[in-house]
């Protein structure tokens, strides 16, 4: 008699189907599939790269006004060396202790700029070396949708404005033109 009570209740309790189980599993993964592309985890990633690219800029226009004012008025001179490089640098005249990390870009054949790049970072100055830029590109969706068009959003640190920006471009940013900040940032 026991083994008849005993088999009867489990056949009660018997718990889940696999269809039941089935649906709930695919409820589940629908939600997440919403929640990631909400989220965009890669969008967050870009926006995280474009932040550090942005505190760089900050720290190596402090070190280049710095250089500047240590220096009588002359801007470092232009170079592919002109934050790291053993002669003629921010790191080697002592401004800056270390050179910023090169912070890569996610999006394929981007690239920082091509005036000056060391480090991903893009330095020019004007022809009578009065002004400076220094500037880096970015990459993310939310800075892109500042921008009209067919431009490109650079963060741009300009010694005649005395700060730094989102400037929107074709090209890339020269210290002879000047620079205009956007107006949406």
């Amino acid at each position: 008699m026991n083994n008849i009570l005993q088999f009867r209740f489990w056949d009660k309790a018997r718990g889940f189907t696999l269809i039941e189980l089935l649906v709930v599993i695919g409820v589940l993964g629908v939600l997440a599939g919403v929640i990631l592309i909400a989220i965009n985890p890669l969008e967050q990633l870009a926006r995280g790269r474009d932040s550090g690219r942005k505190n760089a800029i900050g720290q190596i226009a402090n070190a280049t006004q710095g250089y500047y004012t240590s220096r009588n008025g002359t801007y470092i001179p232009e170079s592919s060396t002109w934050i790291s490089g053993a002669t003629s640098s921010l790191v080697n005249s002592g401004e800056l202790k270390n050179a910023p990390a090169s912070i890569g870009y996610s999006v394929g054949g981007t690239s920082a700029c091509t005036t000056n790049a060391d480090n991903g970072y893009c330095y020019d100055l004007n022809t009578a070396g009065t002004e400076a830029i220094i500037y880096v590109r970015l990459e993310s969706t939310a800075e892109s949708s500042k921008c009209a068009t067919g431009t490109t959003p650079y963060f741009v640190w300009s010694s005649a404005l005395s700060r730094a920006c989102l400037v929107c471009s074709a090209t890339e940013p020269v210290a002879q033109s000047g620079v205009t900040c956007n107006a949406t940032q």
